[in-house]
């Protein structure tokens, strides 16, 4: 496939604001470029190499060699070079980046350079994201987008799925099988402002702890243990490993928290628990080390628990691990008992409690009303659209962030508001720092960045408002962490928002 197609298909999806015309768009580009170039365009639409990092920075990215006069260059072509460029290391190796990359150009088109310029300094904002593309593969391989759902849920990665899904159909996409060792995507819950909304009928009720969520493959008293973002974090939790070892199963894939607590049993702020995964850590002097508390189990002793109801996963649990490693819970249809557990969850200091459908089988990867979080307080997690600089006591820095939701249909994102409060001098001097990783444009005093980092918000209600396209605004807004263990693609909908909205006194 030439690189002209694909950065015609680029400009095209980037112009419109249509899902569905998105989709399309997408969808034609993958059929022309068949299974081989498939995952190059999955990746590449979606504003990421394949290589990840090739080691070249932006100021590699300023000086442009003349365009060539014709389109020649192929998309292998292109990850044949991207491959050479992040392979060289040594002395000289920046120069020789230098010279690869600039080299690449000089073949590529005026279209083509604004592209790859675009692609490698994250620039690309085409509203591509995750629901879009996986609608395209459906699209372009006549399959159910359902099923390329499931395929992607269990294997993890797009562009293998529309390898799969081009080459051999939904036949090829029935072979993604859940498999102990390889992590797949964590069912996500939805949001609800108070328990009576939240509860209908008879639902297990869990504590909502403010940790980092854990995936453990067990093989053979052999451990893994995996983030939400599937990134393997075995060797940093010794001790969560002894712990899952000692307990004899066979093969087994459970969910869980992982957080550090006081000796009281009240939980450490969310830095603890992040910096003690962050490194090799183990119980000691300093009480180091995370507790573990397991909620759900998809797979145990060679039978695959996925497709089952709560109730009968809720069961498995129960049979396969001791109550001290299990997330405390109850089963209720009776709103003050749900009250009652819920105060009991404050009162340990945790953040609030999760509802969970009996009925619901593990729908990984998305948010549903099968799973519902209710806090005593009302947040979100946003992405940053834009910062502003900072004045007075913050000049030099990047301060008033702007916020956004999701918007399901097209991909992008609504703003709903600005915020400075609640930022610590060293968070001010982090979000400096990324956000100006992360600029695409600036006037002087509005940064423009990526929309990929996710902010979790804390706000005291929701008002109308004209000045935002979605006729909403957050008001007193403030910051209560950055979340790095989620992807723009998780963060709230302004479905969700206008759901909370409806409740406002």
């Amino acid at each position: 496939m030439l690189l002209t197609d694909l950065a015609a298909a680029w400009r095209a999806v980037s112009e419109t604001s249509a899902r569905r015309e998105k989709t399309s768009l997408i969808a034609s580009c993958l059929r022309d470029a068949g299974p081989e170039e498939a995952p190059l365009v999955v990746h590449y639409l979606a504003g990421e190499l394949p290589q990840r990092q090739i080691g070249v920075g932006r100021s590699a990215l300023r000086d442009r060699p003349p365009a060539a006069s014709s389109p020649a260059l192929s998309v292998g072509r292109v990850d044949a070079v991207f491959s050479e460029i992040k392979a060289a290391s040594g002395p000289g190796s920046v120069a020789g980046k230098r010279r690869l990359l600039h080299a690449l150009l000089a073949e590529a088109t005026g279209p083509e350079q604004e592209f790859l310029i675009r692609l490698l300094a994250g620039d690309l904002r085409q509203g591509a994201l995750e629901g879009v593309m996986t609608e395209a593969i459906a699209k372009a391989a006549e399959v159910p987008a359902a099923a390329v759902r499931r395929a992607v849920m269990l294997r993890g990665s797009l562009s293998a799925v529309a390898v799969a899904a081009l080459a051999g159909g939904a036949e090829a996409l029935s072979a993604f099988t859940l498999r102990v060792g390889r992590p797949v995507r964590p069912m996500l819950a939805s949001s609800a402002p108070s328990l009576e909304e939240a509860l209908k009928g008879e639902m297990a009720v869990e504590w909502k702890m403010d940790g980092i969520r854990a995936q453990l493959h067990v093989e053979n008293e052999r451990v893994r243990v995996f983030t939400r973002t599937l990134e393997e974090i075995t060797s940093r939790v010794p001790e969560v490993v002894e712990r899952v070892g000692a307990l004899g199963l066979r093969s087994a894939i459970l969910d869980g928290e992982l957080i550090a607590l006081r000796e009281d049993g009240h939980p450490h702020p969310f830095q603890v628990t992040s910096a003690r995964a962050a490194t090799h850590s183990r119980s000691g002097s300093d009480g180091g080390g995370l507790s573990l508390f397991v909620f759900d189990v998809l797979h145990l002793d060679g039978v695959d628990l996925l497709d089952e109801p709560g109730s009968v996963r809720g069961e498995a649990l129960v049979r396969a691990l001791p109550e001290p490693l299990r997330m405390p819970r109850t089963v209720t249809a009776d709103l003050p008992e749900a009250e009652a557990f819920f105060a009991d969850a404050l009162a340990h200091g945790h953040e609030g409690v999760l509802l969970k459908s009996l009925d619901t089988p593990y729908t990984a990867g998305r948010r549903g009303a099968g799973w519902i979080k209710v806090k005593p307080r009302h947040t979100l997690d946003l992405v940053v659209l834009a910062v502003e600089r900072g004045s007075g006591r913050r000049r030099g820095t990047l301060s008033n962030l702007h916020l956004g939701a999701r918007d399901p249909r097209t991909g992008g994102f609504v703003m709903l508001g600005k915020t400075f409060k609640g930022m610590t001098d060293r968070m001010l001097a982090w979000q400096t720092e990324r956000f100006t990783e992360l600029k695409t444009d600036d006037d002087g005093w509005t940064v423009t960045v990526r929309p990929v980092q996710v902010v979790e918000i804390a706000f005291d209600g929701l008002q109308r408002s004209p000045r935002y396209p979605g006729g909403l605004a957050l008001r007193f807004a403030r910051v209560l962490r950055y979340r790095s263990d989620k992807t723009a693609e998780e963060a709230d909908t302004i479905d969700t928002v206008r759901t909370l909205a409806r409740f406002e006194p």
